[in-house]
């Protein structure tokens, strides 16, 4: 299930508008293209993404498209069938991209006038095997995106053709300092509004990694990996401003905020209490 809600303006109160079907198991992301008339969801169990119209109060019609992906990977334990991990609207609002835990592929839609998620002429990416790609990002003023890679604590980059949405791969960078040899899974992944910097989330080494974008290759450099003062950072957030990141303890209950110095590097502020924190984001008043 997946359901709308009015925020209040002045108290942050959510009023429930109405719910649909999330049209598959374990639904696990959402997003809303830049005209806010179409939502999107992946469903990780289900290995479905599906795409809703949006009516002008925000309210969700029903499942205007719905496709089910197929394959596996070569971990028989998280790939035995497709994973779809998230569904994100590039930056010219042309394509959706899907990366897929399960079959190590990042997926590319083109919705139409009716919001149905129809094939691209660029071929879907194939990830390296047993990565497990699992969320996107875009770079705010370059071809470029980064995905996070679950299962093997990577990060890619990739040029972006904005015309027929298409991947390239540029390079692949670990998230986790070289000393480092315990278990990880790598999460969530966002570029700064500057395009600078780049941050990934690390669950078990319970870090932020920081690193430096080269503008002109689209390359990164690692700069720091500043612990989450809690356990199972799942997911991170960035105010539109670049000005303080947010960081969800899963299991550590908390979500800890951090400033944002000149360099990139964060700087601990405060931690609050929040029972299992999986998501996190910001809004913008209008």
């Amino acid at each position: 299930m997946r359901s709308a809600y009015r925020i209040d303006a002045e108290s942050g109160r959510l009023t429930r508008l109405n719910g649909r079907s999330s049209e598959g198991d374990g639904p696990c992301h959402v997003s809303v293209d830049a005209t806010g008339r179409y939502a999107f969801v992946a469903n990780y169990q289900g290995a479905t993404v599906a795409a809703y119209p949006l009516a002008d109060d925000g309210r969700l019609g029903e499942a205007a498209d719905v496709v089910a992906h197929e394959g596996s990977g070569p971990d028989p334990e998280r790939q035995a069938a497709p994973h779809p991990h998230a569904i994100a609207p590039g930056p010219e609002n042309r394509f959706c991209y899907v990366p897929d835990l399960g079959t190590d592929r990042i997926e590319i839609y083109r919705p139409d006038e009716s919001s149905a998620l129809r094939p691209t002429e660029a071929e879907p990416v194939t990830a390296r095997p047993g990565a497990g790609p699992r969320h996107i990002a875009f770079h705010p003023t370059e071809p470029y995106c980064y995905v996070v890679e679950e299962l093997e604590s990577t990060v890619s980059a990739y040029k972006r053709d904005p015309r027929t949405g298409g991947l390239v791969s540029i390079d692949r960078t670990s998230t986790l300092p070289a000393a480092f040899d315990g278990d990880n899974e790598s999460a969530d992944v966002h570029v700064h509004p500057s395009g600078r910097w780049v941050y990934v989330s690390n669950r078990g080494h319970d870090s932020v990694g920081v690193f430096a974008v080269d503008a002109a290759t689209g390359r990164l450099e690692s700069v720091d990996h500043e612990p989450t003062r809690g356990e199972t950072p799942r997911d991170i957030a960035l105010a539109p401003d670049g000005s303080v990141l947010l960081a969800c303890n899963q299991h550590g209950d908390s979500v800890v905020s951090f400033a944002i110095d000149g360099a990139g590097r964060l700087e601990f502020v405060a931690a609050l209490d929040v029972p299992k924190p999986v998501c996190a984001t910001f809004l913008e008043s209008a």
